[in-house]
């Protein structure tokens, strides 16, 4: 048996969709000028609104979209698909029960190690934790996860466009494509950036056709709560639609701040999101890989703040995910990250507790292992300490299962839990000496890294676990071997890098000293 929690009733997710799709309907969701019209095309009610409130675009819109409509787009939405590595292997699987991790995304600091103070993030960064993740097994996926300050162009190199946010996600995967063979989570926040991203992905698969049909990546899309499809995101969710490349909606209340301070009605409120953004992803792409993603979270009304190692954060995330599987869509949430400044007791407690919910949930892929600082921080070291609480939550999820027989060639029982190894043993107690024990112990026990202690005191020399993940850091970093790329494929890589930062406005030289030096790291 599969142990899981369930947070919700079926009668309560009943509710929660009811009310999720009257608002949809009053007071209808904010969109795009293209989701206008995509809606228009459909029938559905959707006229812009010029100036509805201060810091609207005047090509923003509302719509009312009826549950009929709604219904239909949820009918062609994929019920599972496939990321695929480098190698074109299955590799993450999103759908059911399956459950899979990857590093949190787009942190902006750095925890150094030896200073334990945040600075600002750099490719060296980023290279150094792909690094990390490409070895650990326990994470299926990789993600863009520090945003690359020195590849952050001045203003007066950009010629005063403020080139960084148009090309910041695009190197940022420029870097993970070129050091890694695993699937990527990732994510473009400007619409003008999203093209050279899917163009990276094609070059690396070999023709859009390919990437169509294997997918390497997928694309984190965000509503702006509440009820809003921003003119970007719903630029993100059409183009991800027509090409086929997956999409991640990561709808993101705050309960009690842009989202009703009860856990149900934010739960609620994340639901409308949700629905309205699969409906514009359907409408452009029927058949489309789509994902019922999030990443709630709590108001901290003391601090102000939002929580993301809460309990009521992860039963966010756990009951929002709850509502995606009664649907029969895949599933996202933002879990394993800490509010800490520090890889401490409270980082670890916070980060372990929402792992292990998060597996018990059956959330197909959670983002977040490696953040601190409520998602602003990232830590390669807490990258490694998560990996084994994920490796303990995974076996948690495993739960206790009857051994059959012929395990690694030893004739082992089936028919009985113990009388069996009783008969050979008697009252002795020898245990150890059992086939049955050298044969299972490895699939019945996980056996953590030496990040873990569990020697006797005074058999090593005594240490906290900070201590050891650096060391165990370095000991990955040096264990692994990048890629091989071909030269056809770099070119391609360098083409697009380069037709992006001219289009973006940044001078040649510059975008090619970045580049160079993301291609340069080891």
């Amino acid at each position: 048996m599969r142990p899981r929690i369930q947070l919700l009733s079926p009668e309560l997710i009943g509710r929660i969709l009811r009310e999720a799709f009257e608002l949809l309907m009053n007071p209808g969701v904010r969109v795009g000028s293209a989701a206008v019209e995509l809606l228009r095309s459909a029938r559905v009610e959707a006229e812009v609104e010029v100036g509805v409130a201060a810091g609207v675009a005047d090509n923003d819109g509302m719509a009312r979209i009826p549950e009929r409509l709604v219904r239909q787009c949820l009918a062609s939405a994929p019920r599972d698909f496939y990321l695929y590595n480098r190698q074109g292997e299955k590799a993450v699987h999103y759908g059911g029960d399956d459950v899979h991790f990857d590093p949190g995304s787009c942190c902006v600091q750095m925890l150094d190690p030896e200073t334990l103070e945040a600075r600002p993030s750099e490719t060296r960064d980023l290279v150094r934790i792909v690094q990390v993740t490409e070895t650990l097994p326990q994470f299926a996926a990789q993600s863009t996860a520090v945003v690359c300050s020195d590849a952050l162009l001045s203003n007066d190199a950009c010629n005063g466009k403020h080139a960084p946010s148009a090309i910041g996600d695009l190197y940022r995967l420029f870097v993970v494509l070129q050091h890694s063979d695993k699937p990527v989570v990732t994510g473009s926040f400007s619409a003008a950036g999203l093209e050279g991203m899917i163009d990276l992905l094609a070059a690396d698969s070999g023709s859009p056709e390919k990437l169509r049909r294997e997918p390497r990546a997928v694309f984190d899309v965000c509503p702006s709560p509440p009820l809003n499809w921003s003119e970007f995101g719903s630029h993100n969710l059409i183009d991800l639609a027509r090409a086929g490349v997956p999409a991640e909606i990561v709808s993101m209340p705050l309960a009690g701040g842009t989202a009703p301070v009860t856990l149900a009605g934010s739960v609620t409120q994340h639901a409308a999101e949700v629905l309205a953004g699969i409906t514009l992803h359907q409408l452009a792409g029927p058949g489309s890989p789509v994902v019922w993603g999030g990443a709630p979270a709590i108001f901290d009304m003391r601090t102000g703040g939002a929580p993301m190692g809460a309990v009521e954060t992860a039963m966010l995330n756990m009951a929002c995910a709850e509502v995606g599987k009664h649907l029969g869509l895949p599933t996202h949430g933002y879990l394993v990250a800490t509010d800490s400044k520090l890889v401490d007791a409270q980082a670890g407690a916070e980060s372990a507790r929402s792992a292990i919910l998060g597996a018990l949930a059956g959330i197909n892929m959670i983002s977040g292992a490696g953040m601190l600082e409520s998602l602003a921080c990232f830590s390669v070291e807490k990258l490694v300490i998560d990996a084994e609480s994920i490796a303990s939550a995974y076996r948690l999820a495993r739960g206790i299962e009857v051994r059959g027989e012929d395990v690694r060639g030893e004739k082992v029982p089936s028919e009985t839990l113990a009388t069996a190894m009783f008969a050979q043993t008697g009252l002795s107690g020898e245990f150890l000496q059992l086939k049955e024990t050298r044969a299972l112990f490895r699939q019945e026990q996980h056996l953590p890294s030496p990040v873990i202690d569990r020697s006797a005191r005074g058999s090593e020399p005594a240490s906290d676990v900070f201590t050891r993940a650096r060391t165990r850091v370095d000991e990955l970093v040096g264990k692994y071997r990048k890629p091989s790329l071909s030269e056809d494929v770099l070119r391609k890589f360098q083409a697009i890098v380069d037709r992006e930062a001219d289009r973006a406005g940044v001078e040649g030289t510059e975008s090619g000293k970045n580049v160079g030096a993301a291609q340069a790291t080891k």
